[in-house]
């Protein structure tokens, strides 16, 4: 666990001096760890920072002309591996979830059509919950971390938290065979938060710098193994899943801009614009290949452009109230979806905690449930006459489509069971479509709405991959459907473009990105002329739901207890000062310490940066020398480049060393002080930190505000922060800031008088509501 709470007691002069009278509470209850998939794990913090010691400068000195040019090339390269690769992904994934689904429903299907219903039945409830058994039981024992989303994990990776085990192979293989198998047994998942992760995963992969234990070890790769090149390529990974989600290359830049990454720059814009790019050009190549009709019941399904309207769509100012009301209704039922969502999270938390068998039992009772409903509400609607000029086969029969004839008679539809016997994209497809004015009954409609409302909401915590992205797209569109249909003739707008907008204000009211979800949508409908009326609606929709609570991820990742840190500092951190936060004791190292000591400290302590301080004889005063890393502190002791006295390494020893030995391992393949073997002798002798130490940490004052600490904290991307002394003659560092101590609920712990001075957001409360759910 990195650093938590680093220093040394405060002066009780200083205490008397502060303008601000605070008291401490007894102790400190808080800790750093988070539900990782379904397991409760230590957090540890991301090193952006650069390290700078006698060791790393001549390496970086010595770079070369054809070295720059081979980093630069490489960073392309592997922007366009994952361009590829995730475009592949994605194909694939769509490609699965059509056949098995369509097949699943074609037979069942042809069951209704033998009027064989319990057959049917059975087949329809007994082939979802085998899916849904399969990916549970997969993400249970194989990879918990890939339960869920996984954008919340990806968004605070971004954020500089090292999640354990999100990004390894084995979380990407279930991700994959878990979202496939979610997705066709019908339970209300998505896959396009799934796809942001196996994005990231591949990122992540791939920027490992090579691999010893599969001979991949090239030269060039090792220019990767550092935290911030692996942040960069995550980021373009993230954006590169949503362009394979929804086919829409801007959308995923802006997306990974607005929600995902904490720190973007002008060159990174660039990478991630060319891995969408490559992304949109592989889907386009792939899905001209199905238009010839070689990808079995995958058609045209799962990475269409939506056609919504005609062309020469318009609008007048009397069309514009309805939309208002469709924009406030969004962000009132996002809020509320949100909240409904946090309280299932916790309650399928508890249940969680029972242990593998009842996590199965809940998603196996869930599948059934939902089979029930899906094949029972249809039989609540009328049968419908196929229209006399249908722009596709009335009924649909053997394949998707806007008619399903269910229980009905030859020549009639179920409008019902149009919607809800297809998978989510067909289903989107539906209610989108122009000139099905006619199509839906206001009942069914209603109905569709609420059914895949509350499914959503109890799809999502169930121990599988999980996206939320799509079920509130379908949501939505019911919801404006249903809104279109009740202004009837009184609009100019015709109902497949109210289902669009529906959408728009359901992802504003509960995912509460702006920018983003307007280019996704546009870029889904591909329809210029709907700009104005998507961003009147996302606009009010997030307004009104930053009302009532956050969006939906940061509810997640709080609930998770993930150590997210906003761009924000709370009012009552200007009244602290950084020495207010930091507790005792310190963990220090001298520059020439003793390898017995050094071992005691890693096995009795979970830090993961040491300052090393230089006192006399070997210098003038007590000194900070400088910041070394209990990663690099075992490198040292697993090299055993020890001396019998303290005095300096010999250059022949540092000779030993190369680079590649201080660099960032692997995903999970990080040294132990228990793997170390070191015997009574060497126990004895002492070790030189001197030429490993970072000499130029960040440091502030004891006095500063630790608002202002926070602010420098996160936007330099800090994992170790290091307090000075105000006065001199004291010892040469007070402590040291991890993201822990940034934390409110840290602070507030230690200082429970200043829980009335935070942020007062803008929000209504409704304590009998809450209650209730």
């Amino acid at each position: 666990m990195s650093a938590v709470g680093l220093a040394m007691p405060l002066l009780e002069a200083d205490e008397q001096d502060a303008p601000l009278r605070l008291r401490r509470s007894a102790s400190n209850t808080t800790s750093q760890v988070a539900i990782v998939g379904s397991n409760i794990c230590p957090i540890e913090s991301l090193d952006y920072e650069i390290i700078e010691n006698d060791f790393v400068r001549p390496d970086w000195r010595s770079r070369e002309l054809v070295e720059i040019c081979q980093y630069t090339l490489m960073k392309w390269i592997l922007c366009l591996l994952i361009g590829h690769i995730v475009g592949l992904l994605g194909f694939f994934i769509n490609l699965a979830v059509e056949n098995l689904a369509g097949l699943k429903f074609v037979v069942t299907s042809n069951m209704m059509l033998a009027r064989k219903f319990m057959m049917a039945f059975l087949i329809f409830s007994s082939s979802n919950l085998g899916f849904t058994l399969f990916a549970t039981l997969i993400t249970a024992f194989v990879a918990p971390e890939a339960a869920g989303s996984g954008i919340p994990e990806v968004k605070a990776y971004l954020n500089g938290v090292d999640a354990p085990a999100i990004f390894s192979l084995r979380t990407l293989i279930v991700k994959i065979v878990g979202s496939i198998c979610a997705v066709s047994s019908s339970l209300n998942v998505g896959k396009a938060g799934p796809m942001v992760h196996c994005g990231a995963c591949i990122a992540a992969l791939l920027g490992q710098g090579g691999s010893k234990k599969f001979g991949l070890t090239w030269k060039w790769l090792r220019f990767f193994k550092n935290d911030r090149d692996r942040r960069d390529l995550v980021t373009c990974g993230s954006a590169a899943g949503i362009a394979a989600a929804f086919r829409a290359p801007v959308g995923g830049v802006l997306f990974s801009l607005e929600e995902m990454a904490s720190w973007w720059r002008g060159a990174l814009l660039w990478r991630t614009f060319f891995t969408t790019a490559v992304v949109a050009i592989v889907l386009r190549a792939l899905i001209d290949l199905c238009l010839s009709g070689q990808c079995g019941l995958f058609g045209t399904g799962g990475l269409i452009m939506y056609d919504v309207t005609s062309v020469d769509i318009t609008y007048h100012l009397w069309d514009v109230p309805p939309v208002l009301l469709l924009a406030l209704g969004g962000g009132i039922l996002g809020s509320i979806y949100n909240s409904l969502l946090n309280t299932v999270l916790k309650i399928y938390n508890v249940i969680n905690k029972k242990g593998v068998a009842l996590r199965i039992l809940l998603a196996c009772s869930l599948s059934i449930f939902t089979s029930c409903l899906l094949f029972g509400l249809p039989w609540l609607a009328s049968c419908r006459s196929c229209p006399s000029d249908p722009s596709e086969p009335c009924p649909t029969i053997g394949r998707s489509g806007n008619y399903k004839k269910f229980q009905c008679p030859p020549g009639y539809y179920n409008d019902l069971a149009s919607l809800f016997f297809n998978t989510n994209d067909d289903a989107i497809k539906n209610l989108f479509s122009k000139g099905t004015d006619s199509e839906f009954q206001h009942s069914s409609m209603l109905i569709f709405f609420v059914s895949c409302f509350f499914l959503s909401i109890f799809s999502y915590g169930i121990v599988a991959p999980a996206g939320l992205f799509v079920p509130v797209i379908v949501t939505g569109a019911a919801y404006g459907r249903f809104v279109g249909m009740l202004f009837g003739s009184k609009s100019n707008l015709n109902h497949g473009l109210f289902a669009v907008l529906g959408s728009a204000s359901l992802l504003g009211g509960s995912m509460r990105t702006t920018v983003s979800l307007c280019v996704i949508i546009l870029e889904l409908t591909n329809n210029l002329l709907l700009l104005p009326l998507i961003m009147i609606v996302l606009l009010i929709s997030k307004s009104v739901a930053d009302v009532f609570n956050e969006n939906v991820y940061d509810l997640i990742m709080t609930f998770k207890g993930l150590p997210y840190l906003e761009d924000y500092a709370e009012p009552y951190m200007r009244q602290l000062t950084v020495g207010d936060v930091v507790t005792g004791p310190l963990q220090i190292f001298h520059g020439f310490e003793k390898v017995s000591n050094v071992v005691h400290v890693l096995r009795t302590t979970r830090h993961n940066g040491f300052p090393v301080i230089d006192e006399p004889p070997f210098s003038e005063s007590p000194v900070l020398y400088g910041l070394i890393l209990r990663a690099h502190l075992l490198t040292l002791l697993r090299s055993k480049a020890f001396s019998r006295t303290p005095s300096p390494v010999s250059r022949d020893a540092i000779a030993l060393f190369s680079a590649d030995d201080f660099a960032k391992k692997g995903l999970g393949h990080d040294d132990r002080i228990e793997d170390l073997a070191l015997s009574d002798e060497e126990m004895e002798m002492y070790v030189d930190l001197h030429p490993f130490t970072n000499t130029s940490p960040y440091t502030v004052v004891e006095t500063m505000s630790l608002g202002k600490a926070l602010m420098l904290f996160r936007q330099v991307g800090l994992r170790h922060l290091l307090v000075i002394p105000r006065f001199s003659g004291r010892h040469p560092v007070v402590g040291i800031l991890t993201r822990h101590d940034f934390r409110p609920e840290h602070v507030l712990d230690l200082h429970p008088l200043l829980a009335n001075s935070r942020w007062k957001r803008l929000r209504l409360r409704f304590p009998q509501l809450r209650k209730l759910v």
